[in-house]
């Protein structure tokens, strides 16, 4: 599957800031970058680092005024997907190193209050038949609805609430994933079938010893998205983190199939 991506905003800083954006999709085995290229305004300052997980990277930038941001390019996807209900969950003690903090509650994913919940609702056998039964569950019970949470928004009040967009989405299945003990992700990516398309967030769960995405709002398939980064949870995704002020001007992203 090739997909085709153009992503577009501009913010504006009365102040001079430091901005961290994450928005071009990474360079990693399971899709190839054709083509890409990123246009910026004027900065002061510009660094790339390595995002987490060494799973794409970020951009550093110092600005002051108007910061648009052109991105395009065209990605391969050639991910292997999996049958998820067949895939059996790794025992804590065979888990790679680096798929344990995914075990732990988040900012976002307070997986600690969940555990009796899952047990109930679930059962009590880490699986991908439960991780599966959990995104059944948020399909059944959840409405997708734009306005009803802010960046702030926990699992928690989006479990409590029932609603929300694929950012909640994903915190709740990854908030369930963790409290059945399978380590889950988020993931940020660009993806067919999303509307109204945007910038998308995903859940991926490490079954079967390796990772797998899944999209609890059901708009998205894993063979149709391009990863851009992971994290724990949004905060660690985000495509634009400011730290000083910024007024928001215009945005828009187009995905297609090419």
């Amino acid at each position: 599957m090739t997909i085709r991506i153009h992503a577009a905003f501009a913010y504006d800083f009365a102040e001079t800031s430091d901005v961290l954006l994450q928005v071009e999709a990474a360079a990693i085995p399971e899709q190839a970058i054709i083509d890409a290229h990123i246009d910026l305004s004027t900065t002061e300052h510009f660094a790339r680092v390595a995002a987490q997980d060494d799973i794409g990277e970020r951009i550093w930038l110092r600005v002051t005024g108007r910061l648009s941001v052109d991105y395009r390019a065209t990605v391969r996807v050639d991910r292997v997907i999996a049958d998820i209900p067949a895939l059996a969950a790794v025992p804590f003690h065979l888990l790679p190193g680096d798929t344990v903090q995914y075990l732990m509650a988040s900012r976002y994913c307070p997986s600690d209050l969940f555990e009796d919940f899952v047990k109930a609702e679930f059962g009590a056998e880490p699986s991908g038949a439960q991780v599966a039964a959990m995104r059944d569950w948020i399909e059944r019970h959840f409405t997708y609805q734009s306005g009803v949470s802010t960046s702030a928004t926990t699992a928690l009040e989006s479990f409590v609430q029932r609603q929300g967009v694929c950012r909640d989405y994903a915190h709740v299945l990854i908030t369930l994933a963790r409290a059945a003990g399978i380590p889950a992700r988020i993931a940020s990516v660009y993806a067919l079938g999303v509307d109204p398309q945007d910038f998308h967030a995903v859940a991926e769960v490490f079954l079967g010893g390796a990772w797998h995405l899944i999209d609890p709002t059901g708009m998205a398939v894993a063979g149709e998205m391009a990863k851009i980064g992971v994290g724990r949870d949004a905060a660690d995704v985000s495509f634009l983190t400011s730290y000083g002020n910024a007024d928001f001007c215009e945005q828009r992203v187009e995905v297609s199939a090419g």
